[in-house]
Formats: structure tokens, C-alpha cells, sequence
């Protein structure tokens, strides 16, 4: 019988199935490896070890047990990375009082029942009949708005608040998850009145957010209501319909982004399943990072003029900078996904398999815009076209688009070439796609690896730690040392320890050692480590000699130089 639900969990989760619900995972001889979700990198760093349930990057560092993992991709406590895997492996975890449940579980539940408040009221009222009716005529199926969870905020200022407090919740806690605001004279009102809702989830299904439109937008009102950032809620990291996007992305190997809800949710309808949109903002570095586990490819199917938008331009680039390769897909004038999607959805997908790269699509636009033909139509286009150019990594496609615009322009290619070299390199959005998801590891010194590379050894068979002299663990760093004491015995010990031995043991797994290598392998790290804890002894004996020398104590020096000599002959033993 099982000791506890964590143990069960981990009995009923493969660490393979539940990582690659994540990123992408390659065989790699009996592990599995993958590029690293929690750094930037573009050669796999990051190893799964489905043997010993762990996983670890030698990039960053990072590493140990499923729990670890979600706690990190998720950005959550243990206690709320045990109750998104024990959902998982259907696993029972027993109610806790309402006094020691966690503030996300308390925000969560507090998300989930304004959900179904919403839902209710679709439907049930006048208004929520009309709002029922909005959707139908936008052609969302009946099924398509119960799996959608789609709903009706009633034009009340108390209707939601009231309710959520009568269910033992409290008005600051309705606040915190950006459905009340509070008045001057500290009550709380709802923040969506009148409006269609459209919850927003989260990795695993949990609401999080919500954006509401209105039905008849007049002159003071917003179209559309986003949640405000919150404690579960950012929109800088949320994409809409990702749960249900990303196992398409990954099989297809590509996303389709676009704007609105209801972009994503008549694309889902119609069988074209990986699409996804911001919520309220433009792209950024984070939506990026999360996609990037998924695929390489991103299609951008907007309604709106994005090639003179600033903030889609920049996340264009930062997108770029990360590597992806972009392309647009070409709507009709004033369309968007949906208006295509209902009219007839093939159309939209021979869109898709038509879709121009970023460069080609700039290059339609800008011809579209100016006359190629007269002189100021030749500057204006030139200055849209080159910053683009300027951003092609590649030399030899950026060689081909300079061809191509002196071709449209009539012009010498040397021409295009002078104007391009005026151009400062834009490093900007290369250096923060870099350093905003680097981690900073310290440099490793010649002792640490070897003394890394005798516990691995050790790992697969610790019978061969009786070749350590104990008289040497005085020498090695206080990490390696506690590893090596619970060698045998890993019970009770320190996650930072647990962590290290998951990164030995996959270690261990991919030097490939033959069983009859190890024993010698294990001396040659010994005598290594002594070695250098020898001329450590020498450089402080060095430091010793200089002083006396300084002092002019010669018999100092006699006795120091003597003991310097001796280390020098057994070094060279």
C-alpha cells in the first residue's frame, strides 16, 4: 500500500508523459531529451531520465522530479503542483479546512464559481436570452458554448459579488481575482455588468480570467472588458485556448495566432484546432517562450493593419530574435478568422497553406502602399522595406530579398546595399529574448567536475566507494561530501541534495561508461582531485615563502621551501 498521495501520484505519472505535455521530447539512446523551457538555448540541454523518474538541464541547471517541473512551468507552490498532478492521475486528495487551503486554491475556486454563475445566467433572463441568441448568429454551435463555458454577466451591480460572498467567500478575495471593484466607501461592485463573459483558462483548464463584451456598444461603453492582471491572472503569459490547442501545435508543428475569442473558438469548432490568441495585449517574450515549447512555426492571422502597428511590429521581432519562423496569412479587406471561418471554413485553410513569410508579406504591403515608380514612392517604400531586411539573419536570404527590392525598384544593387549598411543593427529585442530567460550558472572548476564525475561513477555501482581513502573527503566541497555520505541512504534528505543526485544520475546515464571503464575511471578522479588539492597546499606555501622572504626570516623560508619540495615530489609521483 502506498504511504501517501505524493507517492501515489509518482506510481501513477510517467515522468515522459507528463514533461511532454509540456515541451517537445526526442529519444535520446534510453533518455529523452529536449530544449530547455526554463533558459535560453538552441542545442538540447535539457534530459529526462524515464529509468529514475527525474529529469535535469546541464544549461541551467534546473532539475529533479515531476513535482519540481510543474511547480517551476507553472510558477506555483508545492501544494498547488500536488493538486494539478493528482488531478492528473485521478488521485483523491482529502478536503482541507477552509482556514489552511492556499490563497491560489481559495482564488481558483472562487474563478470556477463565477464561471458557473455566468453559465447559468445565459439563457435564464431577457437579456441572457439575447445574449444566447449573440452567439448562436456569430454560429457557435449549442455544444461549442457549453464546452467554451460561455456566459452572461447580468446588468446588476451586486448580482455576482453577492452571490460569491453568500458561498463563504469575501468581497477582497472576488477583488483579487479582478471581477469586483471597490468603491470609496469600501464595498464591493462587479466589474462586468451587461456583458457576454468569456472565460479565460489556464495550462490546465482552470479559470483564471475573463473578457466580456457588450451586446450594443454605445458612445461611453468599451467593446470589450478585460480581467486586470492579477494573482492567477497575467495576460503577458496567457494565451486563449492553449489547453486545448497544444497537442494540435505540437502535431502539426505549427500555431496560427490571432485576436479574439471567437476567432479561436469558431476555428476550434470547425476542426482547425491549433489556434491561439492574446488576451488583451500584444504578443510578448513570455507568449513566446510558452510557444517555443511547441513549435518553431507561428502564423499570424490578424484582422487589423498590423504591418504599421508598433507593438505587433515589436513583437514580430522579438519573435524573430527567438528564432521562430513567421508567416502571415493573407485575409480578405475587412475580414477576420471568424467572418471566414463562418462563411466557409476551407477557405480559411487554403489561407493558412498559402501563408507568406514575414519578409514577403512586408514586401506586398509596402508595394501596395507607394508607387515604385516615382521617386518619393521609392524612398518610402525603401524605408519600410530595409529595417526589415536589416533583421534577416541569414546573409544569404538577406542577400536575396536585396536583389528582389532593387528589381521592384529599378535600382542597383549596390544601391540597396549602401542605403542597408546605414542602418544600425537593431540588437535590442536579440538581447532581451537572451537575457531575459538566461540563467546565470557559475562557472564549473576542473575539482568540481571531477569530483561530479566520481559520484556518478559511484552512482552505478557504490560497492566501489571503499577505493576512496577517507582521509581525502576532507579535501572535496561540502556538497560533494554530503552527497557521498548518503550514497547509499537517500532517505530525509534536502531537495538541493535530491536535485543533485537527479543530475548525477542522468550524468551517469549519458557517459556511457563500459562496466569494466569504471574502476579505473574512479581512480583517475581520485588521483585528479588530489592532485589539484596539492598544488592548492603549493600556491598557499608560494604566498607563505614571498611574506617570510619580505620579513627577511630565512629560516622561514628553509622550512617552507622544504615542505613546498616535498609536495612538489609527491605531485610528481
Amino acid at each position: 500500500m502506498l504511504n501517501s498521495p505524493i507517492e501515489e501520484i509518482k506510481e501513477k505519472l510517467d515522468i515522459i508523459e507528463v514533461l511532454g505535455g509540456y515541451i517537445k521530447l526526442k529519444k535520446a539512446g534510453v533518455n529523452y531529451k529536449a530544449v530547455c523551457p526554463f533558459h535560453s538555448e538552441k542545442t538540447p540541454s535539457f534530459f529526462v531520465s524515464p529509468a529514475r523518474q527525474i529529469w535535469h538541464c546541464f544549461g541551467c541547471g534546473a532539475g529533479h522530479s515531476i513535482f519540481d517541473f510543474v511547480m517551476k512551468i507553472e510558477g506555483v507552490e508545492f501544494a498547488d503542483a500536488l493538486r494539478i498532478l493528482a488531478q492528473k492521475a485521478g488521485v483523491e486528495l482529502k478536503p482541507i479546512k477552509p482556514e489552511l487551503k492556499t490563497k491560489r486554491q481559495r482564488l481558483y475556486e472562487v474563478s470556477e464559481l463565477a464561471a458557473k454563475f455566468f453559465e447559468k445566467q445565459l439563457g435564464n433572463s431577457l437579456n441572457g436570452k439575447k445574449a444566447k441568441k449573440y452567439l448562436l448568429e456569430r454560429k457557435l454551435s449549442e455544444n461549442t458554448i457549453k464546452e467554451w463555458r460561455l456566459g452572461w454577466a447580468p446588468d446588476a451591480w451586486h448580482g455576482l459579488s453577492n452571490f460569491l460572498i453568500s458561498q463563504k467567500y469575501n468581497g477582497s478575495e472576488v477583488e483579487q481575482v479582478g471581477l469586483a471593484v471597490k468603491t470609496k466607501q469600501g464595498k464591493y461592485g462587479d466589474r462586468f455588468r451587461g456583458r457576454v463573459m468569456f472565460p479565460v483558462f489556464d495550462f490546465n483548464s482552470n479559470v483564471i480570467g475573463y473578457g466580456g463584451r457588450v451586446l450594443k456598444k454605445t458612445k461611453d461603453t468599451a467593446k470589450y472588458l478585460n480581467t486586470p492582471n492579477t494573482f492567477l491572472y497575467d495576460k503577458g503569459k496567457t494565451l486563449y485556448g492553449l489547453d486545448r490547442a497544444r497537442i494540435e501545435i505540437r502535431k502539426k508543428d505549427f500555431c496560427i495566432l490571432v485576436e479574439g475569442y471567437v476567432d479561436v473558438i469558431i476555428s476550434h469548432q470547425s476542426g482547425i484546432k491549433n489556434v491561439v490568441a492574446t488576451s488583451g495585449t500584444a504578443l510578448t517574450l513570455n507568449h513566446l517562450n510558452i510557444l517555443k515549447r511547441y513549435s518553431n512555426n507561428l502564423f499570424l492571422a490578424f484582422d487589423m493593419d498590423f504591418a504599421g502597428d508598433t507593438a505587433t511590429k515589436r513583437g514580430i521581432d522579438l519573435a524573430r530574435a527567438k528564432g521562430f519562423n513567421l508567416k502571415v496569412v493573407k485575409l480578405p479587406e475587412g475580414k477576420d478568422p471568424d467572418n471566414v471561418i463562418s462563411e466557409n471554413p476551407e477557405d480559411f485553410k487554403k489561407m493558412v497553406n498559402k501563408a507568406l513569410s514575414i519578409v514577403e508579406f512586408y514586401f506586398q504591403d509596402a508595394l501596395s502602399r507607394f508607387d515604385k515608380k516615382t521617386p518619393e514612392g521609392k524612398r518610402e517604400i525603401s524605408k519600410l522595406l530595409l529595417p526589415v531586411i536589416k533583421k534577416v539573419s541569414s546573409r544569404i536570404e538577406q542577400s536575396s530579398w536585396v536583389q528582389r527590392l532593387a528589381k521592384e525598384l529599378m535600382v542597383k544593387e549596390e544601391y540597396i546595399e549602401e542605403e542597408l549598411k546605414k542602418i544600425k543593427n537593431s540588437k535590442s529585442f536579440k538581447d532581451e529574448a537572451v537575457t531575459k530567460t538566461q540563467t546565470s550558472i557559475p562557472q564549473k572548476t576542473r575539482k568540481d567536475l571531477l569530483e561530479e564525475s566520481l559520484i556518478s561513477l559511484l552512482l552505478k555501482n557504490p560497492k566501489n566507494f571503499e577505493l576512496v581513502d577517507k582521509e581525502l573527503l576532507t579535501c572535496f566541497s561540502s556538497k560533494s561530501q554530503e552527497a557521498l555520505n548518503h550514497l547509499a541512504d537517500r532517505k530525509n534528505i534536502s531537495p538541493e541534495l535530491n536535485s543533485f543526485f537527479a543530475y548525477l544520475g542522468i550524468k551517469a546515464d549519458l557517459e556511457k561508461i563500459e562496466e569494466e571503464e569504471i574502476v579505473p575511471e574512479i581512480k583517475f578522479c581520485l588521483k585528479g582531485i588530489e592532485s589539484l588539492d596539492i598544488k592548492n597546499e603549493m600556491d598557499q606555501i608560494s604566498l607563505q615563502i614571498k611574506g617570510a622572504e619580505a620579513e627577511k626570516n630565512f629560516e622561514k623560508v628553509k622550512s617552507l621551501t622544504e615542505q613546498f619540495n616535498a609536495l612538489s615530489k609527491k605531485i610528481n609521483q
